[in-house]
């Protein structure tokens, strides 16, 4: 049976050091496909599960493949250096292009109520409460104003540092704190109160 490669990638996501990062994107600047390669698959798994917090399940696979293709179009106008991580430029990417996929089909709704979700976790003992979880904490996040969602969504689905959310969002590391902890108290107010005092 096949693997889906998002399937395979969950279970087997690869680290590349920041540094070794840097190297890549110059390559790949130089037209090294197989450099560009190597960034898809260290950088797939936190934009696929950005993408899926923000997207109907079946426009998830199409708006991450348009994501990377952006990149690689655009990857010559990224400049390496320390202060703009190569990460923060493909998010602010990957965030443009689920604006521009509600400009385009105004008919569905930002959050989901079905999230394609391979983690070891996720067994049939475990997939129903899994889902009636993941359906109340993503009906949750939709009432979160824009900028509290994507803060959420960036550090805890994307898994991204604090550094490279704040320059995702264009902002500085304090604000992000500041941003996290006000979008994290606003999301506790919305889930139910069993949940809260679960967690």
């Amino acid at each position: 049976m096949e693997i889906p490669l998002y399937s395979w990638l969950m279970k087997n996501p690869p680290v590349i050091e920041e540094q070794v990062i840097r190297v890549l994107v110059l390559r790949a600047q130089e037209g090294d496909t197989e450099a560009f390669g190597k960034l898809y698959d260290h950088f797939f798994l936190p934009i696929y599960r950005y993408t899926s917090f923000r997207a109907p399940s079946d426009l998830v696979e199409d708006l991450v493949a348009d994501i990377f293709v952006k990149a690689w179009e655009k990857l010559h106008t990224y400049k390496v250096r320390k202060e703009i991580p190569f990460g923060a430029w493909l998010f602010r990417i990957a965030r443009y292009t689920v604006i521009d996929a509600y400009r385009t089909q105004r008919d569905f709704e930002e959050v989901s109520d079905e999230l394609v979700d391979d983690d070891e976790l996720n067994r049939a003992d475990h997939r129903t409460n899994k889902q009636d979880l993941l359906r109340i904490v993503r009906k949750a996040l939709a009432e979160l104003p824009r900028r509290y969602r994507e803060v959420l969504l960036l550090s805890y689905v994307a898994e991204l540092p604090g550094s490279e959310v704040a320059k995702a969002m264009r902002s500085s590391e304090g604000g992000v704190r500041i941003l996290k902890m006000r979008a994290l108290r606003k999301l506790e107010s919305l889930l139910p109160l069993e949940m809260v005092q679960r967690a």
